[in-house]
Order: C-alpha cells, then structure tokens, then sequence
C-alpha cells in the first residue's frame, strides 16, 4: 500500500561553494499527491523533473532561511510553473522578508513574463500568481494534509551590530498523517529545535565540519584571498552558525528521533565521501543514520 507521505532530497549540497553531482538545498515532500517545496537552492527545478513531478502543481513552498543556497532556483521554479499554466497561486512561506523577496523574484521574471504574454502564450500576470508570506514561530501551517509549526535556530545569532537580531532563520516540523518529519534548516545547537523535533520520524539536518570547510577553500586558494578580518568572520559564522558533527548526534539522541538524514553537506577537500562524518554522528546517535544523496527518497 502506498504511503501517505513521501520525501525526496532534491538537492544535498551546502552552499555557496557549487558541488559536481548535487544542488544545492531544496526538498520535495509529497502528502496525498499534493507537493510541499521546502527550501529552493540553485538546481531545484531541474531536481524536480527528475522525480516526474509536475511543476506546474507545485504551489506550497517553504524557506528556512534567505541564503542565496536556499532560495537562487526559486524565481526560476514559480517561473517554470507560471509557464505550464498555473494560475492558482503559489505561496512562499518563510521568515521575515519572504514577501519582499518573492516580490522581487516576481520583478526579476516579469520582462520574460511580459514577452510572452505579448507573444500569445499567457495572459495572467505574475504577480497575480505569486504571494510570499512574513511567518513567525509556533504553527504556521495547516490544511488538510499537515500541520506545519517553525522555530527560529541560531543560524544568526552571532551577528552583532546592526545585524543584530535582523536576520531570521527557521527550523520546521512536518506533521503528517503517518510521520513526522523536522528540518533542521542552517543552525548551531538549539534548545529550541531539539524541542521542536522531539520524537521525529525523521530528522533531516544541516551537516557541517568546520576543519572541512577551512581546508577546502585553502585547497582551492579561497582562503588565501580573504583578509584576516573576514577570515575570522567565515570561522566564526561556521562554528556558531552551524551544526557540527557531534552536535548533530547529540540533538538528535536528546531529541529521541528515529532516523538522522544528513543533508545540506559542506563540500570535503579531497574526498566526496561522507560516511566517516555518519559515523562520527553515530558516537552520539544511535538510531539509524543516512547520508543523503540527491533525488533519495524517504
């Protein structure tokens, strides 16, 4: 018998840096045939087809966060919908600035949309299409199928300054008929996702190595460009603003979840293997642990 849900990883990789064999962020959970995006990195459209999903009935869409590695194929996806047809709206869920960001998602494609309505082929604007929403935390979703609730993480809490609590980054938990299914989204430790992903299914997290990411952009002489200052600024944000391996096991074993889905995984230097980061996160976990590939589905 065919589940009620199903989740496919669209795309595993952690951004900025581009990965050969994996998009960036994006995930596609499917709840009696109707499709929730969440996340929409660079390459989530072309994911998508993969999967024999129709674009064009794609019409829930939530953001963790506004890194361009969550957000650059998300113009690209509401245009590719808007060009098969879809006229019933298509809503961005996501933190403080989603609207303004799906509003200039909507300016970015409207020159081409505006071609093509003169060309014949369409004739509903965008804008009348496309609608992002400013969510808080606690429940932001509900239809028929889930329930949908948000907690803000420390992906941000180190800014100081006028950054200073600016910046809003979520973590969500997916009720579904059969599961629940929590994304970590970018984030640190968090009392609060621990909380929010108590007794979880799955939990699908962030995955980072901070030596991993200093060696790879001295391998590829990144590292070597940066001044000291944004040196110490990149370190920084990657040992405060992310989650660690051995954090990863602990949230998940204080959490009680059943499955560890290692995701959004920062590029390695020399090696695109992963599984010793797996067992690294099975010293504290242990429960079943998978180191996502993309279009794995769940």
């Amino acid at each position: 018998m065919k589940k009620p849900s199903s989740l496919i990883t669209l795309g595993t990789s952690a951004g900025p840096s581009l990965t050969p064999g994996r998009a960036q962020t994006s995930h596609l959970l499917t709840v009696n045939e109707t499709y929730y995006i969440v996340d929409a990195g660079d390459g989530v459209a072309r994911r998508l087809a993969r999967t024999g999903a129709d674009v064009r009935e794609v019409g829930i869409i939530f953001l963790t966060h506004h890194h361009d590695d969550h957000t650059a194929g998300l113009s690209t996806l509401m245009s590719l919908a808007w060009d098969r047809q879809r006229t019933e709206p298509i809503n961005v869920y996501g933190p403080p600035r989603t609207k303004e960001l799906v509003d200039a998602a909507v300016q970015y494609c409207s020159i081409s949309a505006d071609i093509r309505i003169a060309d014949g082929g369409r004739s509903v604007p965008l804008d009348k299409v496309f609608f992002g929403h400013d969510v808080g935390v606690g429940e932001v979703f509900q239809d028929k199928n889930i329930r949908v609730s948000s907690t803000e993480n420390t992906h941000f809490s180190f800014h100081a300054g006028e950054a200073s609590g600016r910046y809003k980054s979520y973590s969500y938990r997916f009720e579904t008929p059969d599961r629940v299914i929590v994304f970590t989204g970018d984030t640190g430790f968090s009392d609060a996702v621990t909380a929010l992903a108590k007794d979880a299914d799955i939990l699908v997290t962030e995955t980072s190595s901070c030596d991993e990411r200093k060696n790879r952009m001295i391998d590829d002489g990144t590292w070597q460009k940066m001044q000291v200052a944004e040196q110490e600024g990149i370190m920084r944000q990657a040992t405060q603003g992310h989650m660690g391996l051995d954090n990863i096991g602990k949230l998940a074993s204080q959490a009680g979840v059943k499955k560890v889905v290692l995701s959004h995984l920062t590029r390695r230097a020399k090696t695109a293997d992963y599984e010793p980061w797996a067992e690294e996160v099975r010293k504290h976990f242990f429960g079943e642990v998978v180191v996502a590939e993309d279009l794995m589905e769940f």
